[in-house]
């Protein structure tokens, strides 16, 4: 069992992190799972499968991201705020990191084809590419509320290559499309790659996802160290749906005194108040009602808009080293033209989350003067169509 020396260390071999995780799938799928977590495990500790990684990363994500400091916001809010800016990362977004090395692990396996789900479309948007990259056939499922939101994401897909199938059961959202994907996977285990986007699903996903995103957090804890003379920030903040820029975030800063922190949808904060189940293959928490019955979220941004919460965060917060609130749909959309007006940077409404709890715990909960870590987790070309709609 993970226990508190080993925070964000390997979870247990049942895949376990203290009560949260597991693997609950068809027994059909059992096998699977265990291949690729020896697949994971033999490639991880292969140097050669990490400079082959890293070398992607390098030369084709653009990998090291900077760290930005915003001064003009920083004095309005009375503050020292460091962004990591994965916006500027090929895609867009955080995801490509993972998907890279999922992309690579799944080649090294034998695997022709990639299936994926996405709600915001930066998910499906770096499978894409990673599937044009290495010459692999491409299927992403997206709820049809996110494909008719995210229009520009859904077209970039398919100019990619990509093979994107309209998700119309349930609410229509991530939830729904993570569902017709864990189907396709189950149908075609023998060619496909399962690519999850998030710290969720079955053991050994959670793992793969937190291990493969963990860069950004170790990037970040140098750049910030340089920045602010040797040490550390006082709070590292990141948004959370699944969790999985929160998660590789976190490992970074995870054995140091930073306060860790991730904000959630307002409409869908699992981890406030979530309740323990299983769902899509894990034990974590989730919105429910009385019956067990798996409660709709809602965000206005598509990539939170998911009613649970990855297993190593239900962990992290019941734990004590990690912190969750949640930021409201109007808190925003403020904290999105805030970052615009002052830092000439537009955001991604997944980490205007994580922005707007910044803003609003200025000089409250974040002492003035207090230096302050966001991971910018992607950009906002996708949501200013959205935006300019509610907002003009």
């Amino acid at each position: 069992m993970t226990v508190a020396g080993e925070l964000m260390g390997s979870p247990s071999q049942r895949g376990r992190f203290g009560d949260y995780g597991g693997r609950f799938v068809p027994e059909s799928l059992v096998p699977a799972c265990e291949e690729l977590e020896e697949a994971f495990d033999r490639a991880w500790s292969d140097p050669g499968f990490r400079r082959e990684l890293d070398g992607c990363l390098r030369s084709y994500s653009g990998r090291p991201t900077p760290v930005t400091e915003c001064h003009r916001l920083s004095e309005r809010l009375g503050i020292r705020l460091l962004l990591k800016r994965e916006d500027l990362n090929h895609t867009g977004s955080h995801k490509l990191n993972n998907v890279i090395g999922q992309a690579l692990l799944a080649k090294r396996m034998g695997k022709r084809r990639l299936v994926a789900e996405t709600g915001a479309g930066q998910h499906g948007v770096a499978t894409a590419t990673a599937a044009a990259l290495f010459g692999m056939e491409c299927d992403v499922y997206m709820g049809a509320v996110d494909v008719e939101r995210q229009e520009l994401n859904t077209f970039r897909m398919k100019l990619l290559g990509a093979r994107v199938h309209p998700v119309h059961s349930g609410s229509k959202t991530l939830k729904d499309a993570i569902n017709e994907a864990l189907r396709e996977w189950v149908a075609t285990v023998e060619t496909t790659h399962y690519c999850i986007g998030s710290v969720m699903g079955p053991h050994p996903y959670p793992f793969i996802v937190r291990e493969l995103q963990r860069v950004v957090g170790d990037e970040a804890r140098r750049q910030c160290q340089e920045v602010l003379g040797g040490a550390d920030p006082d709070f590292v903040v990141a948004c959370v749906g699944g969790g999985s820029n929160a998660a590789g975030t976190f490992a970074g800063f995870v054995d140091s005194g930073a306060r860790l922190v991730g904000v959630e949808a307002a409409g869908g904060a699992a981890m406030a108040r979530g309740i323990p189940g299983v769902v899509h293959g894990m034990r974590s928490k989730f919105l429910q009602d009385e019956a067990g019955q798996i409660l709709e979220a809602h965000s206005i941004s598509a990539g939170l808009d998911y009613p649970g919460i990855g297993p190593e965060h239900a962990f992290l917060g019941e734990h004590g080293r990690a912190e969750y609130y949640e930021a409201s749909d109007e808190e925003v959309l403020a904290a999105f033209r805030l970052l615009a007006e002052t830092e000439g940077i537009i955001p991604a409404l997944e980490p205007s989350h994580g922005l707007a709890w910044v803003v609003r715990q200025a000089g409250r909960m974040i002492p003035t003067g207090s230096s302050v870590m966001l991971t910018l987790s992607g950009r906002g070309d996708k949501d200013v169509a959205l935006v300019m709609e509610l907002c003009g």
